[in-house]
């Protein structure tokens, strides 16, 4: 089927819904979408299912499934509706990605990508891929509102870059994506049992990347803890309640890093001051 034909489908079931669930009551609505990808079979479904607070198991997703949230902030207030998007299949159906993200919903448009954490060797491909793919439909998108709508995308460029203080050391080193990002590493219940070695590389890592494209970085698991703090993170893209300021860089916890909050020193020193003498793999330290 044609993802024109798709995307058009599922805009036209998203106003149907959307006209249904506010008839008669004269509020406007304000909207928000999350684009969910990452890791086959990684649990970004069941991500999307707490966020919503559906009981229900989830499905595989084959290819892109919708859905969406309300939340009511009181009587006679616009209500807000958030847009879930979720990619199907890893890396293996990146052209879909163009379908969610345009030069209508681009200014409030955020990406969460999921990495499975108990798959060390596919975390790099799974990343590198989906960030690419992602990011260059995303600077495409840009470019195009930027001819019709210069002062939007000078506007976005400045909230992506409000995340970190302007008299941060790496403001010049780091190049912050497109649209909000936020990196989750899933199964870490399976993670935590690694080999120390392995954690560190991994989490120095992913500190790296997400604090270089300016995005917050958590892991999760089927705690109900860490679930409840995913989706505290999810509902601040999904509907703009306040961040959480919280920060754990402790590679024998759970990682929890909001964006601007990180530094390169930190990371370095992180990794250094477990070191026991010279670093004997500069490859991967």
């Amino acid at each position: 089927m044609p993802s024109e034909t798709l995307w058009e489908i599922a805009k036209a079931e998203v106003e149907k819904r959307g006209s249904n669930g506010s008839e008669g009551d004269g509020v406007e609505t304000g909207e928000k979408s999350v684009f969910f990808i990452g890791s086959k079979n990684g649990g970004k479904t069941t991500i999307i299912l707490r966020c919503l607070d559906r009981d229900e198991p989830p499905k595989p997703t084959l290819a892109l499934e919708y859905t969406y949230g309300r939340r009511a902030k009181g009587h006679n207030i616009p209500k807000d509706i958030a847009h879930f998007w979720e990619l199907g299949g890893g890396t293996s159906l990146l052209d879909l990605i163009s379908i969610p993200i345009t030069s209508d919903t681009l200014r409030t448009f955020s990406i969460v990508l999921v990495l499975d954490l108990s798959k060390p060797n596919d975390l790099w491909p799974t990343m590198e891929n989906l960030l690419h793919a992602t990011k260059l439909h995303v600077d495409k998108v840009v470019m195009k509102l930027g001819k019709k709508n210069a002062k939007a995308v000078s506007e976005m460029r400045q909230k992506i870059w409000s995340n970190m203080q302007k008299d941060h050391p790496d403001r010049e080193l780091i190049d912050p994506f497109p649209i909000p990002l936020v990196i989750i590493g899933s199964k870490y219940d399976i993670f935590q049992d690694f080999d120390s070695e392995k954690r560190k590389v991994i989490c120095k890592t992913l500190r790296f990347v997400a604090h270089y494209y300016g995005a917050s970085l958590m892991f999760t698991s089927k705690s109900e803890a860490l679930l409840l703090k995913i989706r505290g993170v999810i509902n601040q893209l999904a509907f703009g309640i306040d961040k959480s300021k919280s920060t754990c860089v402790d590679q024998n916890k759970p990682l929890f890093v909001t964006a601007g909050l990180d530094s390169l020193s930190q990371i370095e020193y992180q990794h250094t001051k477990r070191c026991q003498g010279p670093c004997k793999r500069p490859s991967i330290c």
